[in-house]
């Protein structure tokens, strides 16, 4: 009793030929797919530009170093839109931090209607966005995006809080 492991014959006796297209194929299609995603890797974990020398450590390094300037936003004081039988107020006091003292000219000039954009923005804001971390840093985010469009050469790296009131 023998079993016959051979390749099964067509009608006309001959065996058939081996078919060996599916898997050139598939490696046709998965080389480039699986060379795109390790390059996409090796480019967002900073190897591939370092390797190729966009950024070097050294320009990093050298933007780093310069220490940040901060610049006085004067007290401001705006109603909030409420309840209008209870009006509401906030009060704040912040810093402006910009990457170096080249950027104070563009910030100090633009300061008026930096103030302007300020207040108007908190004016329309009501009590219940000033609730929880999560306001705060909405509100840093909208005065960062205000900022930087109104001191348009100089780049605004943060809006510190010194004091931040709701009554």
């Amino acid at each position: 009793m023998s079993v016959d492991t051979a390749a099964p014959a067509t009608a006309d006796g001959t065996a058939p030929a081996a078919t060996g297209g599916g898997r050139r194929k598939l490696l046709m299609l998965a080389v480039p797919v699986l060379l795109g995603v390790i390059g996409a890797g090796l480019w967002f974990t900073g190897i591939l530009p370092r390797l190729l020398g966009h950024g070097t450590a050294t320009q990093v390094h050298a933007v780093a170093a310069a220490p940040p300037v901060y610049i006085d936003v004067p007290e401001m004081v705006a109603n909030l839109n409420g309840n209008p039988r209870r009006p509401s107020y906030v009060k704040l006091r912040a810093k402006l931090e910009v990457a170096g003292s080249a950027d104070t000219g563009p910030v100090q000039a633009a300061m008026p209607r930096l103030i302007d954009l300020f207040q108007t923005h908190l004016r329309d804001m009501r009590p219940e966005e000033f609730r929880g971390s999560a306001g705060t840093y909405r509100l840093r985010e909208e005065l960062i995006a205000r900022a930087t469009l109104v001191a348009a050469p100089a780049h605004i790296q943060d809006v510190l809080f010194e004091e931040l009131l709701v009554q």
